[in-house]
């Protein structure tokens, strides 16, 4: 995915919208809550034993006959989590949705790299992901998407290790039955921010009448015959839209940012516009 033309173009046009809050993590270009080694002073305080001696302001000790030192913001760069649905469901629409979040995957950690963080791909399949940094990339190159889980179950404590105050991004068409508040709370209570992704099929977000058929749950086998007429439509656009709606108001309740996103748009359609509108990602 490092070399996927379309991923490189997005690297070079687009940046990461990072938090205000500051994350936690090694030297780089945020600004902390600590105090470090940067260029930006931040207040003084009395000398004490161990402190080093290149920070005491001698000008000070002059005028007061009290040794003092120079504090500093400490700049650090942040701890970047992509968490990927790695389930059956994300391989709909003749394979475009699992391209594309490839793509979104690739994008987060090579834009987290230039940062100087150390990104880590957790894959959401049927086994505990552990965390892949780089490696990651080459990785996703053969994701197999083969999962019959929901994410929940991948997400579940002790199945995966989470840093505390990464910045987090969660990649799924959230396309099972399940609660988000609880999921989504566990998520973003221990992260500097959490930015949900709902990664559509162009289908997913806007089926249209097709007559008899026989659906086919992708991830289970089971299967039933529907007549897809206007009423059963409307049915399912009205339960997407209740779950949506749900998503949307449990990011509101724990400060994290949900994007709905339609796969058929392409990466660059979808970080030109959504991404970019949401503040996720910014231009230069």
């Amino acid at each position: 995915m490092r070399n996927d033309p379309e991923v490189r173009r997005i690297v070079e046009t687009y940046g990461l919208g990072l938090p205000r809050t500051p994350a936690a993590g090694r030297t780089g270009e945020l600004l902390g809550r600590g105090t470090g080694a940067s260029l930006e002073f931040q207040e003084y305080r009395e000398y004490l034993p161990g402190d080093d001696i290149r920070h005491v302001d001698w000008c000070a000790y002059a005028r007061s006959d009290q040794l003092m030192v120079r504090l500093y913001r400490e700049e650090i760069s942040p701890r970047f989590e992509i968490l990927l649905d790695a389930s059956r469901s994300m391989n709909t629409g003749d394979g475009t949705k699992s391209r594309v979040a490839r793509q979104l995957a690739a994008t987060f950690a090579l834009l987290a790299g230039r940062l100087g963080a150390k990104p880590a791909l957790i894959t959401l399949g049927d086994e505990p992901g552990d965390p892949a940094g780089s490696d990651g990339l080459a990785r996703l190159e053969t994701l197999a998407f083969d999962g019959v889980a929901p994410i929940t179950e991948g997400l579940r404590p002790g199945r995966v290790r989470l840093a505390r105050q990464s910045v987090r991004v969660l990649i799924s068409d959230f396309l099972f039955p399940h609660d988000p508040e609880p999921l989504l709370r566990r998520l973003a209570g221990d992260a500097s921010a959490l930015w949900v992704l709902q990664l559509l099929s162009r289908w997913e977000a806007a089926p249209e009448a097709a007559g008899g058929r026989r659906l086919v749950d992708i991830e289970n086998g089971a299967s039933i015959d529907l007549v897809l007429d206007r009423r059963t439509i409307a049915n399912y656009r009205e339960r997407l839209a209740r779950l949506q709606a749900d998503l949307s108001r449990a990011c509101r309740r724990v400060h994290a940012d949900f994007v709905i996103l339609q796969a058929d748009k392409g990466l660059s359609g979808i970080c030109r516009d959504e991404l970019c509108a949401a503040g996720i990602l910014r231009a230069g």
